[in-house]
């Protein structure tokens, strides 16, 4: 995983040059990822329990799929391909594009590109990414990221609080 070759970008997120996922994270340098917000029918949200093996924020809750752009990649590309990866479930119709998030402390120096995705499922989940996952109400998850905000990815508050502006 930290052999991952992914583009460095600058502050205006231009491609600047290219490294190792473990460079990356080690130098903290400025990069790109992409997290998709996958809703049900019933207006509840997927969300995904990091397994624990992983290096960064493990057995956590984040976002239905997300994850890197591979050097050379482009948002909307990477976004299917984290879908079919870490869900095994490819979209029968486009993803919507929502927000880009500014690459900061908060967000581990990634521009990041959110998508909505519309699906009732059903996921395969990659065992190796994924501890499980479950569908939850926006009010459920109000209450518990006002509660126990520790069990979530560091980004993924940020990226529900800017869903709930723009849905407004």
């Amino acid at each position: 995983m930290n052999d991952e070759l992914l583009d460095v970008v600058d502050d205006s997120d231009s491609v600047i040059g290219q490294a190792s996922r473990g460079e990356v994270h080690q130098r903290n340098l400025k990069h790109r990822a992409v997290h998709i917000l996958v809703f049900n029918n019933s207006g509840k949200i997927f969300l995904q329990k990091r397994s624990s093996s992983k290096d960064r924020h493990p057995g956590v809750w984040d976002s239905s799929a997300s994850g890197h752009l591979d050097a050379g990649e482009k948002y909307d590309v990477a976004a299917i391909r984290e879908l079919k990866e870490e869900l095994g479930f490819s979209p029968k119709t486009p993803l919507k594009p929502l927000f880009k998030l500014e690459a900061s402390d908060a967000t581990g120096q990634e521009f990041v590109w959110v998508y909505r995705c519309d699906s009732d499922g059903p996921f395969n989940l990659n065992r190796e990414e994924i501890e499980k996952g479950d569908w939850f109400s926006p009010a459920e998850l109000d209450k518990w990221l006002e509660k126990r905000p520790q069990d979530f990815a560091p980004s993924f508050p940020i990226i529900w609080r800017r869903w709930q502006r723009a849905e407004k």
